[in-house]
């Protein structure tokens, strides 16, 4: 008997039978038949190890091994989502960004799962890694277990490398039907998923029926994708499930239903004047569906809007989500009251009287702007429905009894409670114009000193405003000048706890190590958080003066084509380089020996011949695979890397398959150069890597 023959054939017959079961809903055999042939392929299998490949069927019954989850750093946004809890804000939202955009927009609307998030990595076809949201840069790699999914395909129907976002969840059925057996049930099917996924042993997760919708694709190539619809569309065609339950909005209902039946896809096709009661159809139809959603999510559905959108530090600028209604409580507002931020920001802040909600003791709640204030019509005495939205974030939702002693609407102040100055607004929200107002400056000073900025051990907001209004610290730059011993005479500060002091001047010394990222966020430029400044220097400008650069010749481009960014981030970042008291605290930093430029590996011994080129590299290549080496390469020797082709680009490495870069370098004129002729030009000096076998798993992402 030809045992590779048969394991094949076993393997191949298995996942047909998988994916129509699993993932289209109809079974081709019976339950017996497919038990036969998958003791078979086991059998064959154990027999002779040999036959057994990565994306084998008998995979998904797990190991009873004992596993860790390392992390994994991942390779594309895994960021959150800005929340809405009306129609009237998505449509809010819709017209804000279609008039940002200035152009003739699109947008999808799907279900937002109520279930366990994952991105999974394929590399050539095959599922390679998958990882756990994590904190959004850094997940955990749970591979193992995903693979019990059946659902989840374990090879693509294209040998390609991808990156995929989705929602692993647990149908109700399933869940009351496990609920049901346990001595200590599950609050909800999400928490079921979540914990069945992080089991010690896959063996035990294989034992729940777990299902997985994927929502977002990123090619490693760039892919040839133009919207959202046909990037759904693709993912389908490779395997993977997509759920069926999606919404298409153009500017009138029969362009969305002809684009719909262009990418072949299922859904309900509408104009934007249908999206209000879209939103009361998915709500109502919420408790008939098989599995739990808790709200919906909307995006615009052309990449290229996207991309020029880019994002926030925390959340996509061109996506959105509806949450559905959340618990409610009552309570009465007793005071209102203004926060000024370190920007300048003044937020109105509402007291009201301590109520339990969702587990917590609520006493203070954000009021957001006046506009908000205004449209709730909210006075101090009134007795209000407040929210835990999201589950987390405390709300006013609306006024059920006015006050009864004649207070009207509240206002904002005319002038900086703090300092005194005349108050401007700005868009919808109002700010003290003061740069030197002291609640902006006690601001930024323990911002700067915050964990995950400068980290400076015991300079807490506490020790800040002690320092301040003893007239010992008042920017960030004193930090650096001011000798800390003289703090001693102040309460808390002297005799044992010398201590104390000690500690900060150690921080602050400690300070002038801490690495360049974390000095660029510290800077607290709008739109300049770790995940930005991370995108920034990865492309290459990694220096104070490359930076500053950019900031003096206003290239917002520059910078807008590194992917990530986009054009609106871009102008905050050089607006808030370009800002004379930016610039003043860059020197100060400077001449305390902050570090000023990116930790880099020694290139010394390599020619620059690449000095000020920007590049950009598509398509695969037999020396550098992944690619992302080629760029290193690219790097090394001075050049810079761009994910799109302009103008300004200096040349493209094309290697096979390169697609629609490859087209716009020739229509702008920008130099294409081949691996051979790429090859020549670094030279011998430092080899490539050689490609890795593809049983050792490339890490492309």
């Amino acid at each position: 008997m030809d045992y590779h023959s048969r394991a094949r054939e076993l393997h191949r017959l298995l996942t047909e039978y998988q994916r129509a079961y699993y993932i289209d809903g109809r079974p081709l055999v019976s339950d017996l038949e497919y038990d036969r042939l998958f003791d078979e392929l086991s059998r064959i299998e154990a027999e002779h190890p040999e036959t057994r490949t990565p994306d084998s069927p008998t995979q998904r019954v797990g190991s009873d091994l004992s596993s860790d989850f390392p992390e994994v750093e991942h390779t594309i946004p895994v960021l959150s989502l800005d929340k809405a809890y009306s129609d009237t804000e998505i449509l809010s939202w819709i017209s804000k960004t279609t008039k940002n955009t200035g152009e003739n927009l699109s947008f999808v609307l799907e279900e937002k799962l109520d279930g366990f998030s994952i991105v999974l990595y394929y590399e050539k076809g095959l599922l390679a890694r998958a990882v756990t949201r994590g904190n959004g840069f850094i997940g955990n790699d749970v591979t193992a277990n995903v693979k019990t999914i059946y659902s989840v395909p374990l090879r693509l129907n294209e040998d390609i490398d991808i990156a995929v976002r989705g929602e692993v969840f647990l149908r109700k059925a399933e869940f009351e039907r496990i609920n049901a057996t346990l001595s200590e049930p599950y609050a909800n099917p999400r928490n079921l998923a979540a914990g069945t996924i992080r089991r010690n042993k896959s063996s035990e997760t294989a034992q729940v029926p777990l299902s997985i919708y994927v929502y977002e694709g990123f090619w490693a190539d760039g892919g040839e994708n133009t919207d959202h619809i046909q990037i759904l569309s693709r993912l389908r065609s490779l395997g993977l499930p997509v759920d069926p339950h999606l919404s298409y909005f153009c500017k009138t209902k029969e362009e969305a239903r002809q684009r719909l039946e262009k990418a072949s896809l299922e859904g309900r096709p509408g104009s934007f004047d249908d999206i209000p009661q879209a939103i009361v159809d998915y709500t109502s139809a919420r408790r008939d569906l098989p599995y739990e959603i808790d709200g919906l999510v909307v995006k615009v559905n052309e990449l290229s809007t996207r991309e020029e959108l880019g994002y926030t530090e925390h959340h996509p600028r061109w996506a959105i989500a509806y949450k559905f209604e959340a618990p409610q409580a009552q309570t009465q507002v007793l005071d209102i009251d203004v926060q000024v931020g370190r920007t300048g920001r003044i937020t109105p802040m509402a007291r009201i009287r301590e109520t339990l909600l969702s587990g917590s003791t609520i006493r203070n709640i954000t009021l957001h702007n006046q506009d908000y204030v205004d449209e709730l019509e909210l006075a101090v005495g009134d007795t209000v429905a407040i929210s835990k939205r999201g589950d987390v974030i405390p709300a006013v939702e609306n006024v059920i009894e006015k006050n009864e002693v004649g207070n009207t609407t509240w206002q904002m102040p005319k002038t900086c409670p703090v300092c005194g100055s005349q108050i401007i607004k700005r868009g919808a929200h109002h700010f003290c114009p003061n740069y030197d107002c002291a609640a902006q400056a006690k601001g930024r000073l323990a911002f700067f000193c915050a964990k995950g900025q400068m980290d400076m051990e015991g300079l807490g907001p506490r020790t800040i405003e002690i320092l301040y209004d003893n007239g010992f610290v008042k920017s960030i730059g004193d930090l650096y000048r001011f000798d800390f011993n003289l703090m001693k005479g102040l309460k808390g500060f002297g005799g044992t706890e010398g201590k104390t002091i000690e500690n900060i001047k150690t921080s602050i010394l400690q300070s002038r190590k801490t690495p360049f990222r974390n000095v660029l966020v510290s800077l607290g430029i709008p739109e300049f958080g770790k995940k930005a400044v991370d995108l920034v220097c990865d492309a290459g400008f990694d220096s104070m003066s490359k930076l500053l650069e950019i900031a003096d010749n206003k290239d917002e481009q520059c910078l807008s084509t590194i992917k990530g960014i986009g054009p609106i981030t871009a102008n905050l970042i050089i607006d808030g380089l370009n800002s004379p008291t930016t610039r003043k605290l860059i020197d100060e930093l400077r001449e305390a020996g902050l570090r000023m430029e990116d930790e880099k590996k020694d290139n010394s011994n390599l020619e620059q011949i690449f000095q000020g080129q920007s590049w950009c590299v598509t398509g695969t290549f037999e020396n550098f695979n992944p690619r992302s080496k080629a760029m290193e390469e690219i790097k090394k020797r001075g050049g810079t890397e761009v994910s799109g082709v302009s103008r300004k680009t200096s040349c493209l490495l094309a290697g096979s398959g390169a697609g629609s870069k490859l087209d716009k370098a020739r229509e702008f004129g920008v130099r294409i150069v081949t691996e051979q002729e790429f090859l020549k030009m670094i030279g011998t000096a430092e080899e490539p890597e050689e490609p890795k076998k593809e049983e050792e798993q490339l890490s492309l992402f």
